[in-house]
């Protein structure tokens, strides 16, 4: 884990201008966050050089493009071995249905957000996973709506 450097209020309210609309113009935003242009540009690199600002890109509506069904797959990992993980994580990056990969403490081992057309769509997905990897247990749950959805953290915008 990186260890990154503290923000102050001026990182925190470019940073929240960014999450809301990664497009706005250096101008817009240097006046929003109450610097000139040229300090607020090299903020913005520095946080991307921090890391900090990792990517910028178009926030796409599913259904529009024909993903419609988000499927959370929970997953059990057949052994708690460094090879099975090291397969595991290499079979990832060849399921390009995956947006997420979670790992996590408890009862589920994983948790994957995968975003499909439809249920046959699906089935293929789950059948090319399980040929690519062992697994103890794999349960999917289907979202019937998408109530809520952001990118955007909460920062605190007013204090340091």
């Amino acid at each position: 884990m990186t260890i990154k450097r503290p923000l102050d209020r001026i990182d925190r309210k470019i940073l929240f201008e960014l999450m809301q609309d990664a497009t706005i113009p250096i101008a817009r935003l240097a006046d929003r966050v109450g610097l000139s242009q040229t300090p607020c540009w090299k903020r913005v690199q520095k946080l991307e050089a921090a890391g900090i600002i990792t990517r910028r890109v178009a926030l796409v509506d599913p259904d529009a493009v024909g993903f419609g069904l988000t499927v959370l797959v929970e997953i059990e990992a057949a052994d708690h071995s460094l090879e099975w993980r090291r397969i595991f994580v290499d079979a990832l990056q060849d399921l390009p249905e995956v947006q997420e990969a979670h790992r996590l403490a408890g009862e589920v081992d994983y948790l994957l957000k995968v975003a499909v057309s439809d249920m046959g769509a699906y089935d293929d997905f789950y059948l090319r996973l399980t040929s690519l990897v062992p697994c103890r247990n794999v349960t999917s749950k289907f979202s019937m709506e998408r109530v809520k959805i952001s990118t955007a953290f909460p920062l605190d915008i007013v204090s340091p």
